[in-house]
């Protein structure tokens, strides 16, 4: 299977589940709950029969905490003479974090294994690494997975996270709501036809047919990767001024104008106030990573076998790049931890093998990143899977069908990337979608503020 290198960009976004949202406090990508409120905490502790390493965990996504256990009590049971007692504590998103930025500083009080959610990451990757390089623990499995997934969580060849799920960027279709407009989402192949579907949409029904972001960008970041575009530079330095970015924003600013696009309450499809809206039909189409599978069944109940998932538009058909991978949590090993090598390897297990990524479909949802499992029918086509039930398509034949064209982008992991995040989501995207502030006058503002916080 061909795996593709990091090219393009993809938002890191998200609140309260699972990506930095733009905007807000994040969280990882739980399928029914993100992190604890702000300053709580909670700790569980595995039981163990024998003896049994101990090693500390921490995560801000509780539902994280019993897969974690799952798969460790699998692992003792395959490795008798290795077992482990997983001590795991939940935090909330930023108290997480910042814990352990203070420990790594400190030297003191870190965990052996920790959660890093995609948007601070780059900030660990700077100075002295204070995390394993877990290369090696990789390596058995590194073949089966999705490249650029990996590289998100590097740096200058080595990797340093184990990743959690692709979260493929695909379209998820309200075919019920499509029929009304007569129009068949499988004839949409480009942004055009994406377009045109749109106004016919509207026009037949009075309701809108996608979302223009302003608190995120997932539609934004893959129309910017199919064009090559970025936000840096080739020297790293601030660049959303460049043609590309333009083109893009004044393309879906030409869709919104159209009246047939517009923003979704709350500024993005995961979103609690979007959810109704999905629910009620006065949207008929989502463009998200993958896992918002695990949102329709938590969330939008009511399309229950009204919804099909698809790949999304390109700028021509034929363009390499079909989709990116969108969001995500980075599991890494503390470099200082006296446990560590048996740490990487016991999360290499519950994080990359395919009995883990099966569990990783079964029980959250994600499109696991160990591939090998993509064509495992009797765990994709499952009737009993609450997946499989909700969608009328398979899910798994729009994964294969893109799997050799998901990118991702070099910016991504830059320091500079989560305040070019916040910038756009906090500023930038509602400026020029909200407020009608010219796209070009709207990115200059914000890249004066960008440059100008990083000196450049």
């Amino acid at each position: 299977m061909k795996k593709k290198l990091l090219t393009a960009l993809l938002c890191v976004a998200m609140a309260a589940f699972s990506l930095v949202g733009c905007g807000s406090d994040g969280g990882d990508d739980s399928s029914s709950g993100g992190s604890k409120g702000p300053g709580s905490a909670g700790t569980n502790s595995m039981e163990v029969e024998g003896d049994a390493t101990e090693i500390q965990v921490w995560t801000f996504i509780e539902l994280h905490q019993q897969f974690y256990t799952d798969m460790a009590e699998k692992w003792n049971e395959e490795n008798p003479d290795k077992k482990v007692k997983l001590v795991l504590s939940n935090m909330s998103y930023d108290d997480m974090h910042n814990k352990l930025s203070l420990a790594l500083e400190s030297g003191e009080g870190a965990p052996d294994v920790v959660d890093i959610e995609l948007g601070k990451f780059p900030a660990f990757m700077t100075g002295k690494i204070g995390l394993k390089d877990l290369t090696s623990a990789i390596s058995p499995y590194k073949d089966k997975v999705i490249e650029s997934r990996l590289s998100i969580y590097g740096k200058d060849g080595a990797y340093y996270g184990f990743p959690t799920h692709v979260g493929a960027t695909v379209a998820f279709y309200n075919t019920e709501e499509l029929e009304k407009a007569d129009v068949d989402y499988t004839a949409i192949k480009t942004w055009d036809d994406f377009k045109e579907a749109g106004v016919k949409y509207n026009k037949a029904t009075g309701k809108y047919f996608a979302c223009v972001e302003t608190t995120a960008q997932w539609m934004i970041n893959l129309m910017l990767t199919q064009k090559g575009g970025d936000y840096l530079d080739e020297s790293g330095n601030i660049n959303i001024t460049n043609d590309t970015m333009v083109e893009v924003l004044e393309y879906i600013k030409g869709l919104q104008d159209t009246g047939a696009f517009a923003p979704v309450p709350g500024g993005q499809p995961d979103n609690e106030e979007a959810y109704p809206s999905y629910n009620n039909g006065d949207y008929a189409v989502q463009i998200m990573p993958f896992w918002q599978t695990s949102r329709f069944t938590s969330y939008m109940t009511d399309l229950s076998g009204k919804v099909a998932i698809a790949p999304t538009p390109v700028w021509k058909e034929g363009d390499a790049i079909k989709s990116i991978g969108g969001g995500g949590t980075g599991t890494a090993v503390v470099e200082s931890s006296e446990n560590a090598d048996l740490a990487a390897e016991v999360f290499a297990y519950i994080k990359l093998s395919e009995e883990a990524n099966k569990e990783v479909w079964n029980v959250l949802g994600f499109d696991p990143v160990n591939t090998e499992v993509w064509t495992d029918k009797d765990l994709t086509e499952n009737p009993d899977n609450q997946f499989v039930k909700f969608f009328n398509t398979k899910p798994f034949d729009t994964l294969l069908e893109i799997q050799d064209g998901i990118y991702a982008l070099e910016s991504l992991t830059s320091e500079k990337f989560p305040s070019i995040n916040n910038e756009f989501c906090n500023v930038t995207l509602n400026n020029i979608f909200e407020e009608g502030m010219d796209v070009k006058e709207a990115l200059q503002q914000s890249e004066d503020t960008l440059k100008n916080e990083f000196g450049e």
